[in-house]
């Protein structure tokens, strides 16, 4: 399959058939607004979520991440794009105070990280899904209930925000089923519904689609991009896949060797040629 841009069809995305539709439908459907149809890249602000700058992260002696600045406003929706190896998810790590830097800043809502401050609270400020589904031997309703209950929140009311968001991502069937008999597609709701219970400031995802088939990748794509709608939730997700980028972000980075190559709101991004994003996909045409 082929991504449709300007006319024309960048022949190295293959998804299948199902899978575009819904992409498309995320894009023309997902609300509406006084009459009008609502996309995502409307619902943002101009207050700073999140800044960082000067960072630098040294592995065996060279910079595998350099990023003199980077912004993130309240309800924006960022993409982060890049092949393997370009620095993306250590650049989510470094933002979602994973990971320290060896150089630089990150600020929270305006609060400086990693600055004699209690770290682990500013942590909990923030909420981060990974690949691959990472669930704790147990309930679906005890994996979604867990960090609630970490954070000193009572048991029936850590039930009752879980089950709230096990139900939006269509899981509280499986609330009392043992996480190992549920299915790549249901394991990863999971995850996202424990994350939304916690009520981050800022989602971080890390390519939280590449492990499931195309048709449940798919489903839930639109159903995350339903939500990110609803909530208004500041979020930063990492991806090698454009065909994410059009229903789902607002703006979108391109990463390369660890540096920021191209920084575009989404329409900009998707007004670009073929050429061009195939340039900056693979680190030829820089921008920055």
């Amino acid at each position: 399959m082929a991504l449709a841009l300007n006319g024309k069809r960048v022949p190295v995305f293959r998804h299948t058939g199902h899978e575009k539709r819904c992409y498309e439908e995320i894009r023309e459907e997902i609300g509406e607004e006084n009459g009008e149809k609502v996309t995502l890249r409307h619902r943002y602000e101009t207050t700073e979520a999140l800044f960082a700058r000067d960072i630098i992260v040294w592995r065996n002696g060279r910079a595998i991440l350099d990023v003199p600045t980077l912004s993130v406003r309240q309800g924006e929706i960022l993409a982060v794009l890049g092949v393997n190896g370009a620095g993306k998810s250590t650049l989510l790590k470094v933002l979602a105070l994973l990971e320290k830097p060896d150089h630089g800043d990150i600020y929270i809502g305006g609060t400086k990280a990693w600055s004699g401050k209690d770290t682990l609270s500013m942590r909990r400020r923030l909420g981060v899904v990974f690949q691959e589904p990472l669930l704790l031997r147990g309930t679906a309703l005890y994996n979604a209930c867990l960090g609630l209950r970490l954070r000193g929140v009572k048991r029936s009311e850590a039930s009752r925000r879980a089950l709230k968001w096990l139900e939006t991502f269509d899981v509280a069937r499986c609330a009392h089923q043992d996480v190992t008999t549920l299915s790549g597609g249901e394991a990863q709701r999971v995850s996202l519904a424990r994350v939304f219970a916690l009520e981050p400031e800022i989602l971080f995802l890390d390519e939280p689609f590449s492990s499931l088939d195309p048709p449940s990748r798919a489903v839930l794509f639109k159903e995350l991009a339903a939500v990110l709608l609803e909530t208004g939730m500041t979020t930063v997700f990492v991806t090698h896949d454009l065909n994410e980028i059009p229903g789902l972000a607002t703006r979108v980075i391109a990463m390369h060797e660890g540096r920021i190559i191209l920084d575009d709101d989404v329409g900009t991004f998707s007004s670009r040629s073929p050429e061009e994003i195939l340039s900056v996909y693979t680190g030829n045409l820089r921008t920055r």
